[in-house]
C-alpha cells in the first residue's frame, strides 16, 4: 500500500488537505507530521501514523519520512529567503534518505503564467525550492510535482493593510494604486481539495498522471484589480472603503506594518511591500482553467467567500 505523508500536516492548507484526501483514501494508508501531534489524535484513532517534525527543529526532521513513498510538503510559514529555503531544503533531503519517491510541494501563484522570476519578495524562497527540486530530479530517481497555489482569499489583510472585517477602517494605505491588473483569489479550501485530489490521483496511478516534474498554476476564476476586491470588502461591511497609494517606504515605516511583518527579530515591511510591485506587474492576473477541471466544478468566487467570512466574525 503506498503511504502518503504530509508535512506539516496542520494549519489552514494542510487540515484541508487531510480532510479532503481522506475522502480518497483510507487513514491508515496516511502518514501525517506535525510540530503538535497531539492535534491529530483523532486521525491516530481512525489509522494514521502520527509523528512529530518541526521545520524550525532541523533533528526532528531526520529519518521522519521513513515509511512514506509520496510526500505532501507544505512550504515553511515565512517570507524570509535563506532561513525558508534552507528549511526546505532540509526536508527535502530527508525524505530523498528515507526513500521518498515524488514530491509535491505548495508553492504559491507569484511569477505569472509559470515563469521562474518574480519581484515579489515572498516568491524567493518558492522559487530556489522549485529549483532545487527540479536539480534533485536529474541527478536521482526522485520525481516532483510543484504546486502554486493561487492567493488564499482568506489571505486579503495582508494585501489590503491588514483590513479586519470585524473593526472595518475607511481608508486602506497601501503602495498600490488599486487599478488593474489584480489578483485571481482563490478559496484555501478548493486549493486543499484540489491538492489532495491531485496526490490522490498520482497515487492511484503514477504512470498516468500527467503531472510529474511539472510545475502547476491553481487560479480562482477570476482576476479582480485591489480596487474591486477593497470594493468587495467594503459591501461586506456594509461601509465605502477606499485605497490611498503611498510609496513602499511610506508603509514600511508604518509602525503597525512593522510589527506585522517582523519575523525572527527582523522588519521585513519593506520587502515585503515587493508583492504590490509584483501584483502591478500582472504576477497574480494569470486565470487558469485548471483548478476548476481538478475540482469538477466552477470554483467559489471571491465575494462569496467574503460574505461567508463576514457571517462568521459577526
Amino acid at each position: 500500500m503506498t503511504k502518503i505523508g504530509i508535512f506539516p500536516a496542520a494549519g489552514g492548507l494542510g487540515s484541508s488537505i487531510i480532510n479532503h484526501i481522506i475522502k480518497h483514501v483510507p487513514a491508515s494508508q496516511l502518514i501525517l507530521i506535525a510540530r503538535k501531534p497531539d492535534d491529530l489524535i483523532e486521525l491516530s484513532r481512525a489509522g494514521a501514523t502520527v509523528k512529530r517534525a518541526d521545520y524550525e527543529d532541523p533533528s526532528s526532521l531526520d529519518r521522519v519520512f521513513d515509511g512514506v513513498d509520496v510526500l505532501m510538503l507544505i512550504s515553511y510559514a515565512s517570507f524570509e529567503i535563506e532561513y525558508r529555503v534552507e528549511a526546505h531544503r532540509t526536508a527535502i533531503e530527508s525524505a530523498r534518505r528515507s526513500g521518498v519517491k515524488h514530491i509535491f510541494y505548495s508553492s504559491l501563484a507569484f511569477g505569472g503564467d509559470l515563469t521562474d522570476t518574480s519581484v515579489a519578495h515572498v516568491m524567493g524562497a518558492h522559487l530556489r525550492t522549485e529549483k532545487y527540486l527540479a536539480d534533485l530530479q536529474a541527478e536521482s530517481n526522485i520525481t516532483y510535482t510543484v504546486i502554486r497555489e493561487g492567493l488564499y482569499s482568506e489571505s486579503f489583510p495582508i494585501y489590503t493593510a491588514w483590513f479586519d472585517l470585524a473593526h472595518p477602517v475607511d481608508e486602506i494605505t497601501i503602495p498600490h494604486s488599486g487599478a488593474p491588473p489584480g489578483v485571481t483569489w482563490a478559496k484555501r479550501d478548493e486549493l486543499g481539495e484540489a491538492t489532495a485530489n491531485l496526490v490522490a490521483s498520482y497515487t492511484k496511478d503514477p504512470q498516468s498522471f500527467p503531472y510529474v516534474n511539472r510545475v502547476l498554476l491553481l487560479s480562482g476564476p477570476q482576476e479582480y484589480s485591489l480596487r474591486e476586491t477593497v470594493d468587495i470588502l467594503g459591501r461586506a461591511v456594509g461601509k465605502p472603503v477606499r485605497i490611498r497609494e503611498i510609496s513602499a517606504d511610506e508603509y514600511a515605516e508604518l509602525p503597525t506594518h512593522g510589527t506585522k511583518h517582523t519575523y525572527h527579530g527582523i522588519n521585513l515591511a519593506r520587502e515585503w511591500a515587493t508583492a504590490w510591485e509584483a501584483i502591478q506587474r500582472g504576477e497574480t492576473a494569470v486565470v487558469t482553467p485548471l483548478l476548476r477541471e481538478i475540482l469538477g466544478r466552477e470554483p467559489e468566487d471571491y465575494e462569496t467567500t467574503i460574505r461567508d467570512l463576514i457571517r462568521e466574525v459577526r
